[in-house]
């Protein structure tokens, strides 16, 4: 009732006009508070009603950002739960799979970069032009030939077992020609790079074979890792050329790239004279043991063991009770002012060896012999090496085989890369050989087609320069001298030309 009276006031008193102070009595002013106490409740209401308007229109709007955010992850789940690319996809998605293919690759190139480590591989090919005058040759024409060999080698890491080591070894081999194989008969072979499939036919057939498969074991005997150990034990088996562990000589080891005659390549009596007991390849199945001491680095010594199959050609007959026996003893020193030197000595036993009268296997023997391999560089352009060979078992056609020579390397005249060999050699005819060798084709043994009487010793020499064009390339012209072929006094002597291409990888 005040309420309405105190309106009914104001409104009276608007009407009237413009009043001042002095005319508004106690009483009207006591009226009046009421209406301005409820003015000001009004006006408070009307600014939280204003805040709470104002506070709905954010929340709509955060709403509708909340929308759109949640409309894009929809968007993006969907786009990487695809692999593939697509224009109408996030950009950020597109970025993500790149990313995401990047990372991809380069986890596997790890994987296969681990998957390669310790792998090793190597491909090589050789290629020789050669020619005889008519004087060497049986038909008494020169003789030319044009041969190729190619090599192919891969070493796999074969695991661990603690610091023990293992390595499995695949060597795969192909070629052609049969190394003036129409020459006057002798005991050498001037090209040691031939490789020819044998049989009927197969001179045409350049398939390769499976020349070594063998499988290494490196036990430190120190407890401590290979690379650090000053001791180990070898132990290999497989298929093996034995040559790679046995008679092995620096500056006279490797028929593509320094001497080719076959007397300088390995000891004439185990290579040329048949006497290790290998397939028509030269390879055996075969098991090697071998101690290395390298206490006083960088000098050394060892001592190794080999047992190879022999006799019956791949089928290897009776291999286990009559096997190719091989020891070797070597030691690595320094002389003449710190430089390398390797001196091997070994001696060996064929218990199936054939006899030199019987080109069959249904006669063997047993034979035995020993030798020496060293090479010892005296300058740092100048290595010289040697060979020496006695036989003290069995019917071989020389007995005795002396073989040295000497490599000097083109830093004189400024070709380091280049080197130049000069060898000799002197394979001495043994007293059974002499004895029978008029006779060897007449009598009906299916031996060489020698017919005369031999005596002394037949005599080699060998000059070659390697020109390294390239790290991979080299050309290497090479003189042969063959003296007294057989050990034949009335045989003319053979003057061999060649020229050897090889390529290595």
């Amino acid at each position: 009732m005040a309420t309405r009276n105190a309106l009914a006031l104001a409104v009276a008193l608007a009407a009237s006009g413009p009043v001042g102070a002095a005319d508004i009595s106690p009483e009207m002013l006591e009226a009046l508070k009421p209406l301005q106490d409820r003015l000001a409740r009004l006006e408070s209401r009307n600014a939280e009603l204003e805040r709470q308007l104002a506070g709905a229109g954010k929340s709509a709007a955060l709403e509708a950002r909340v929308q759109q955010l949640e409309s894009a992850s929809t968007r993006m789940e969907g786009a990487m739960a695809s692999d593939r690319l697509s224009q109408s996809e996030p950009e950020i998605a597109t970025r993500l799979k790149a990313v995401e293919f990047q990372a991809l690759g380069m986890r596997k190139q790890a994987r296969m970069v681990e998957a390669l480590e310790g792998i090793t591989a190597g491909v090589s090919l050789t290629t020789l032009a050669q020619h005889a005058n008519g004087g060497a040759a049986v038909n008494g024409k020169p003789e030319s030939q044009l041969s190729w060999r190619g090599d192919a080698q891969v070493s796999l890491p074969g695991g661990k077992i603690g610091t023990t080591e293992g390595a499995l070894f695949f060597h795969f081999r192909a070629g052609q020609g049969n190394g003036l194989a129409g020459l006057n008969p002798g005991f050498s072979a001037p090209n040691a790079t031939a490789f020819q499939l044998g049989g009927a036919g197969q001179p045409d057939d350049s398939s390769p074979i499976l020349a070594q498969a063998w499988y290494q074991l490196q036990v430190p005997l120190d407890e401590k890792p290979l690379k650090k150990s000053r001791q180990h034990l070898e132990v290999t088996f497989g298929k093996l050329d034995p040559f790679l562990f046995f008679d092995q000589n620096t500056a006279a080891d490797d028929e593509t790239t320094r001497f080719m005659n076959l007397a300088f390549v390995h000891n004439p009596l185990l290579d040329a004279g048949g006497g290790v007991g290998a397939d028509a390849y030269g390879f055996a199945p075969g098991l090697r043991l071998a101690y290395q001491n390298d206490q006083f680095k960088p000098t050394g010594w060892g001592v190794s063991l080999g047992v190879f199959g022999s006799g019956g050609g791949a089928a290897f007959n009776s291999s286990l009770k009559q096997p190719f026996v091989i020891a070797q003893a070597e030691t690595r020193q320094r002389f003449f002012d710190g430089l390398s030197g390797n001196y091997r000595a070994y001696v060996w036993r064929n218990g199936h060896a054939t006899p030199f009268n019987n080109s069959s296997d249904t006669r063997t023997e047993s034979r035995a012999g020993w030798g020496i391999s060293a090479d010892q560089r005296v300058s740092e352009n100048l290595a010289l090496w040697g060979r020496y060979g006695q036989s003290g078992k069995g019917r071989v056609q020389f007995n005795r085989a002396l073989t040295l020579g000497a490599e000097v390397t083109g830093n004189a005249w400024g070709r380091g890369a280049d080197s130049l060999g000069l060898a000799l050699g002197w394979l001495r005819a043994s007293d059974e050989f002499k004895a029978n060798s008029a006779t060897l084709d007449a009598d009906g043994a299916g031996g060489p087609d020698f017919g005369w009487s031999a005596s002394g010793a037949e005599q080699l020499a060998e000059l070659y320069y390697r020109w390294r064009l390239n790290k991979q390339f080299d050309l290497s012209p090479d003189y042969q001298l063959i003296r007294r072929s057989g050990a034949n006094g009335a045989a003319g002597a053979a003057h061999i030309l060649g020229l050897r291409a090889q390529l290595t990888f």
